[in-house]
């Protein structure tokens, strides 16, 4: 059994003019949730054995805070997360198939469609992934990683 952990980005602030959508930075509530999010998983034993993060600068704060909490472990920036659609996250994902806890930090609304995607095989069949909101996918350890074969395992929103 894999698993693969989903962590969308925390609350951001607003785009200022002229900044770039990939440049908004956490605001205070954003902080404190993916404070929590980091907490979260610690307490239920979801320790990632590498993350792959999004550059934009709300999604890397977000994973910075959530190690706070569950330790720095293996990170990488992974261009292919932002603005990606279900099929590049599950590409992405199935690149790092030796990993046994892969966790994504990202973005809805890839998140959310992935997450029913793997586990419902519809993609419009999940709705509400709050901003820090988790969704942990067991996955068949010899299994492609295709639509429907996942287990949602846990899920929490701050």
């Amino acid at each position: 059994m894999r698993e693969l952990i989903l962590l969308r980005h925390a609350h951001a602030e607003s785009a200022m003019p002229g900044q770039g959508d990939e440049d908004r930075a956490l605001s205070a509530r954003g902080r404190s949730e993916a404070a929590a999010a980091g907490v979260w998983l610690r307490d239920h034993g979801y320790l990632p054995d590498r993350a792959l993060c999004s550059p934009a600068r709300r999604a890397r704060e977000t994973l910075d805070l959530a190690q706070d909490a569950i330790g720095h472990g293996e990170t990488e920036l992974a261009d292919a997360i932002y603005d990606a659609t279900p099929g590049e996250l599950i590409a992405l994902a199935d690149a790092h198939r030796d990993v046994p806890r892969l966790m994504l930090v990202g973005h809805n609304p890839g998140f959310e469609h992935l997450a029913a995607l793997m586990t419902t095989g519809q993609s419009g069949d999940f709705r509400g992934m709050h901003t820090a909101g988790i969704a942990v996918l067991h996955l068949p350890a010899d299994a492609a990683l295709e639509p429907g074969v996942a287990q949602l395992a846990a899920f929490w929103m701050p």
